[in-house]
């Protein structure tokens, strides 16, 4: 592999786990903020406690995935 493919790999690498990491912070956030008022938002608030969830779980698997 050339230095410069290499340096490319590397870039995208990192901004994986920053996207990641922000879907993390972004799904903590809607999913903690929705639990705490799930009882004023009706049904409503369930689909944005499991929108939360799942914007979780990719954040977290984009942090774990392993780029080859």
């Amino acid at each position: 592999m050339s230095r410069e493919r290499a340096q490319a790999m590397r870039g995208l690498v990192f901004l994986e786990k920053i996207s990641g990491f922000i879907l993390v912070v972004i799904g903590a956030i809607l999913t903690y903020s929705t639990g705490k008022e799930l009882n004023n938002l009706g049904a409503v608030g369930c689909m944005l406690l499991a929108a939360g969830v799942i914007v979780l779980i990719i954040g977290l698997l984009l942090i774990i995935a392993k780029a080859e």
